[in-house]
């Protein structure tokens, strides 16, 4: 019986447990195989390419070749797997069919694209492969449409508009990240944006886009059209978990994984954007370092189980940078807020009295540990 953790997918969750993995054990084989590249880079550097006018090559860190060497592991770039066989223990990928002694799933998630006429011009902007796929029509583009005014919609909004861009963000929410920041801070955030130029429709959506000449005419719910030289979606991510279902994997959100990160098959495991813990989705970058630690002594023989602490949060828009933890857009929270031209801070206790989250911005960044470390202590009794 083989003896190798196999791991499908070469992103930051996937790097975070083969680094780990060594640190537990110099020795056991470790293979991986992924569908893109397996050059290292920063997944977060994404929101800035533009305004810095990197090239997609620019993000590298280090090469495939570098990372198989520096880690001794057996590496597969550019290969698809098509299926798991539990039973032979064995998956099927282009490039060959390998056994493994334990499988790790890290397959991440992929961007969610509306469903209507004309999506196939849209932008996504996941991974390094897909921005070398859009780098050139993005930094010629002089007008950019950007659907979603999440996290990652309003980071590249701002970078856009830095790099000179007329930007629209529309979303059917009220405001910007309506599902992260009370709307105070939101509204805050929005007025830094309109006031350098950034255009919002709010509650209202993209029914159609169609190519026009050179540039894309957009259709919206209210019926008024407009012309962009190029549409970005950034509504969000879905996990990437078809192989896992074909596998009879269960999956509801996503992989479902218990505190050990192993799934509803023996011998096989998924962490990162794919992975649902305790009925949640993580993608963010602490919980996957966190579970790539546990993982990792699970995979070695030891017992471990993720605990997951109050997690920060940073919102990567330079004119107003921000930093959160808890559940800062429940609405049955009491908010404290101190408002100045340095920044804010704000306070959320629920109704016993309990600090259950905070947002601080600009200058009182340097507060949010503090704050973090409050929120992790227990209430009184």
């Amino acid at each position: 019986m083989s003896e190798d953790i196999v791991i499908i997918g070469s992103g930051f969750a996937a790097r975070q447990l083969v680094k780990h993995l060594r640190q537990q054990d110099k020795t056991v084989p470790i293979r991986v195989l992924a569908a893109d590249s397996c050059d290292e880079y920063n997944k977060p550097e994404l929101s800035h390419v533009i305004s810095l006018r990197c090239a997609a090559d620019d993000l590298t860190r280090q090469t495939a070749a570098e990372w198989a060497e520096s880690q001794n592991i057996m590496l597969h770039p550019c290969t698809v797997v098509s299926d798991i066989d539990t039973l032979a223990r064995r998956v099927n990928s282009s490039a060959g069919d390998f056994a493994y002694g334990k499988l790790v799933l890290a397959t991440g998630a992929r961007p969610v694209i509306p469903a209507m006429p004309g999506s196939e011009l849209i932008y996504t902007l996941n991974s390094q492969q897909e921005y070398r796929q859009c780098a050139t029509g993005l930094m010629n583009a002089a007008r950019v449409l950007i659907i979603g005014a999440g996290l990652i919609g309003t980071e590249l909004a701002m970078d856009l508009n830095r790099a000179g861009k007329q930007v629209t963000i529309i979303d059917r929410s009220a405001g910007l990240l309506a599902a992260l920041l009370p709307p105070e801070i939101s509204g805050r955030l929005q007025h830094r944006l309109i006031n350098s130029g950034v255009q919002m429709m709010f509650q209202t959506e993209v029914t159609e886009l169609a190519r026009q000449a050179d540039s894309v005419a957009a259709t919206f719910s209210d019926g008024e059209k407009k012309c962009f030289d190029a549409v970005v979606c950034a509504i969000g991510l879905r996990p990437d978990s078809g192989l896992a279902k074909r596998a009879g994997i269960e999956v509801r959100h996503g992989i479902v994984v218990d505190r050990t990160l192993a799934t509803s098959v023996p011998d096989i495991y998924a962490l990162g954007d794919c992975a649902e813990i305790e009925g949640k989705l993580m993608p963010y970058l602490q919980p996957a370092t966190l579970a790539a630690i546990t993982l990792a002594k699970n995979l070695t023989g030891q017992a471990a189980h993720l605990t997951l602490p109050p997690m920060l949060i940073k919102v990567k828009t330079p004119d107003m940078p921000l930093q959160l933890a808890g559940d800062p857009a429940n609405p049955a929270y009491n908010w404290q807020m101190a408002f100045s031209s340095d920044g804010v801070i704000a306070k959320g206790y629920d109704p016993d009295g309990v600090m259950r989250a905070f947002v601080v911005s600009e200058d009182h960044m340097k507060v949010a540990f503090s704050l973090l470390k409050a929120l992790n202590t227990p209430a009184a009794t």
